[in-house]
């Protein structure tokens, strides 16, 4: 069967393609990258589809890439394949983002692709990664550790990116370009070298693998599909679960309710933490030996504990959440508080509304409304974070506290506690806003002015 009928099975059995399809494929002017051109454009009838390709310059091969661009403009044009070119700053990109040049590259390309296909209206963005590519990948994986996702290799469809040579090794590629009429390509220059361990593997293990058994990379890649379609199967599972363990995502946050992640089984736990990390944009560098460790946060640590991982990343086991996230902890600031007015605490999100009343209208919740004797007072109040030492008689408790014991005891977060107002009169906490007032401030039948206090913000939009 020659390839072009077997990348169209290929095509078919993945469902690739859709008649009408307007596909952007990747041109690199390399080998991988040049087949897919040939076999999509000796197929573009076939699927009635329409076909462009796009060279992305990375700003590391100055002069290879002029000329690169060159030879994949001038193909194009010889086919009347539509090209574009593009233009990426990986140093810079890398520098930024605190990733290696190979992990920069890629995501700046995949951005690429995705926003040219987005601005021109293109469904499917067609890539060159071939079977050799995907044995490397298992392969580079399994010395890194990974499980058994990481293991299933490179997807064949991953929304709108579609990979039509997965099935095909490279020296059939070869074979197939030096055939019949030749078709030329060009060569990095950085593939010869063993800088990445991509290259290493290609260069120095694959080629021994390959002369003790010829069938290797068609057998790793059978293992891998098979791992793909297991795969598959659990990650519907972990999908039901995850929905009903998020208690809050944002882009460098996500925060998961232990229960029932801590009695899980831990083929399901890893996929969720993996998944959970994955659809959080800011949380990078979580490898498999990261999501052990979370796990045995999760199994084994205390209220409080904490691991500190690549890219600045905590993971933080709270009283009834995991949290995983990038943003910083938060402090507030010392405030004044004149009443009557509204006091915003930008660090924090928070806003504070003080305002004085002759007669009692609504008592509060006494959490995050509170209605206090404005008599004994000071002011102007003072709103700031804790400090070491801090003291208040919790109202309805009747007795001196701690106002650490008092977290303890509300199962505060620790990263959550400086972001807590403290409201006091002189030295005297008269509130811990969103949470107690202070005993010795409760209005009472001599009282004959009131102060109210009320807190808002995301933290207490909804009750506790």
């Amino acid at each position: 069967m020659e390839l072009a009928d077997r990348v169209r099975n290929t095509v078919i059995q993945y469902a690739m393609i859709s008649r009408g399809d307007r596909v952007l494929t990747g041109l690199s002017g390399g080998p991988d990258s040049i087949c897919l051109a040939v076999i999509l454009d000796k197929l573009k009838d076939d699927f009635n589809i329409s076909l462009a390709a796009v060279y992305i310059d990375h700003g590391l091969r100055p002069r290879e890439a002029e000329k690169e661009a060159d030879f994949c403009r001038k193909f194009c044009e010889d086919r009347g394949i539509e090209f574009f070119l593009r233009r990426a700053d990986v140093r810079k990109f890398a520098a930024e983002e605190r990733l290696n040049m190979q992990e920069a590259a890629r995501e700046l390309r995949y951005r690429i692709y995705e926003e040219l296909a987005a601005k021109l209206n293109f469904t499917r963005i067609a890539l060159g990664h071939n079977a050799d590519d995907q044995a490397e990948t298992v392969l580079m994986r399994l010395f890194r550790g990974s499980g058994r996702k990481g293991l299933s290799g490179i997807p064949p469809v991953r929304g709108r990116i579609i990979r039509p040579l997965i099935d095909v090794e490279r020296r059939e590629i070869e074979t197939f370009l030096s055939s019949g009429r030749p078709v030329t390509y060009a060569v990095d220059s950085s593939n010869l070298k063993d800088d990445y361990f991509r290259n290493w593997i290609r260069r120095n293990v694959m080629d021994r693998i390959k002369c003790r058994a010829p069938a290797a990379v068609r057998e790793i890649c059978r293992t891998a599909k098979i791992l793909q379609e297991e795969d598959e199967y659990l990650e519907i599972i972990v999908t039901k679960t995850l929905m009903r363990l998020i208690s809050r995502k944002s882009d460098d946050s996500i925060e998961l309710f232990l229960y029932p992640l801590a009695s899980m089984e831990k083929p399901v736990l890893r996929r969720v933490i993996r998944r959970a990390v994955n659809e959080t944009r800011g949380l990078r560098g979580i490898a498999f030996v990261h999501i052990e460790d979370i796990i045995r946060l999760i199994k084994q640590g205390r209220p409080g504990d904490r691991l500190h991982l690549p890219g600045d990343i905590r993971a933080i086991k709270e009283y009834s959440l995991i949290k995983i996230t990038t943003r910083k902890p938060v402090r507030i600031s010392e405030y004044e508080l004149h009443p009557p007015c509204e006091l915003a605490l930008k660090e924090a999100g928070i806003t504070i509304k003080a305002s004085f009343e002759e007669k009692v209208t609504a008592t509060g919740d006494g959490r995050r409304s509170v209605l206090l004797d404005a008599g004994p007072m000071k002011f102007p109040l003072r709103v700031r974070a804790r400090v070491s030492g801090d003291f208040f008689y919790p109202a309805g408790f009747g007795r001196r506290k701690k106002l650490q014991d008092f977290f303890v005891d509300e199962k505060i977060p620790r990263d959550r506690r400086d972001i807590i107002p403290v409201v006091l009169s002189g030295n005297d906490i008269i509130w811990v806003a969103g949470y107690r007032a202070d005993e010795r401030f409760r209005p009472h039948s001599g009282t004959g002015k009131f102060l109210r206090l009320e807190i808002s913000g995301e933290e207490y939009s909804s009750g506790r």
